[in-house]
């Protein structure tokens, strides 16, 4: 393959008397590469470079009078939110492919809501290969760029295919290259080769969501799950507490996702342990989290998962234990396992989560 493109570009780009000039175009640099041997007289525009900043993408007021003169300007605010927010040189500009595509949709349906046209128009793999291979501390800081924050980080231009997963710093700039991240606004003082970077905007979040939520379910199919599960079965809140709490603070998380990953991530534990698993199936007088049922010993563990909230949320700070005891009286109101007929043990569990903490314990008779 390096022998096609060597050849190709060298005939099209060298000693060529019919071509003026010729644009090359690509996600890394080439002028360190050895595919072109020979080739000079580049000139390289970058993410960073401010000659074409405003010609990479639309700007502000191009959207503006795009959507004006089709009739959509109710649809700033979202347009902006979903597909603003990449900077090149000093210009934030959006990404033209999703704007258009999303005000075709719009023609078609005016009810249309944002998504990701731009994930589609490549694989995300390598974001799992990056996760992959991430440590603790990089772990942390797809966190933080996940909450909206921004991290300060050492970037090259000059990142090359064959090194670019060598390092840290290879990572940051390749996701920096590629659109995954961009400059932030940060006043703090930066330099050429270290930036402050962060996720564009809600499609590109979006992507890393669902993404880091199928590297999540792959790795719950590798744990072994026996001892927790056991410790449901018998009885033991404290110690299902503590090995839950130990997998989730080995998981990539973010804190905007509130009850729905918590219910996702307990879901995801059950399922492929060998027994029924039903979620939000009726019960009772409502729909209980999680049902596991073991028809074969005729026993059920029931689970209801709460969120508490944290002291950003809500003035009072709640509590995971009282997001705990509001799971069990949920339980108990509801009489979700007095609908499970033929069972001969019935367990009942309030889970709450709040962060990386989980607390779960036994409903009791009273």
């Amino acid at each position: 393959m390096l022998a096609v493109i060597k050849a190709m570009l060298s005939t099209a780009l060298k000693t060529n008397d019919d071509l003026q000039f010729g644009i090359v175009t690509g996600c890394l640099r080439i002028s360190k590469e050895s595919i072109i041997t020979g080739l000079n007289n580049l000139v390289i525009n970058s993410i960073t470079t401010e000659r074409f900043d405003e010609c990479i993408g639309f700007t502000e007021e191009e959207v503006q009078k795009f959507l004006a003169d089709t009739g959509f300007t109710d649809h700033a605010k979202e347009v902006r939110d979903w597909y603003d927010g990449y900077r090149f040189g000093q210009v934030d500009v959006y990404c033209p492919w999703d704007v258009l595509n999303h005000v075709a949709a719009l023609m078609e349906n005016p009810n249309t809501e944002p998504k990701s046209y731009w994930g589609g128009t490549s694989h995300n793999n390598v974001v799992l290969q990056i996760l992959e291979n991430a440590e603790t501390n990089v772990n942390s800081k797809f966190e933080t760029l996940l909450r909206g924050g921004t991290i300060y980080e050492s970037v090259t231009e000059e990142l090359t295919y064959d090194t670019m997963m060598q390092s840290e710093d290879g990572l940051w700039s390749l996701l920096f290259m590629t659109g995954y991240l961009t400059q932030g606004n940060s006043s703090r003082e930066k330099s050429k080769k270290i930036l402050d970077l962060k996720i564009p905007n809600e499609e590109v979040k979006d992507i890393f969501r669902k993404t880091i939520v199928d590297r999540f379910r792959k790795e719950v199919e590798t744990i072994d799950r026996k001892e927790l599960i056991q410790a449901f079965w018998d009885g033991d809140a404290a110690k299902a507490s503590e090995l839950m709490s130990d997998i989730l603070f080995n998981t990539i998380s973010y804190y905007d996702y509130k009850a729905s990953f918590y219910h996702a991530f307990v879901a995801d534990l059950m399922i492929g342990a060998g027994y029924i698993v039903e979620s939000n199936y009726e019960k009772g007088i409502g729909r209980p989290d999680i049902v596991v049922m073991d028809k074969k010993k005729r026993r059920v563990i029931l689970l209801e998962t709460k969120h508490a909230k944290t002291e950003k949320d809500a003035s009072d700070g709640e509590t995971i234990e009282h997001a705990c005891k509001e799971a069990l009286k949920q339980i108990k109101v509801k009489r979700y396992a007095e609908s499970l007929d033929g069972f001969r043990t019935v367990i009942c569990y309030g889970i709450a989560f709040k962060r990386k903490d989980c607390l779960v314990q036994q409903l009791t008779e009273e």
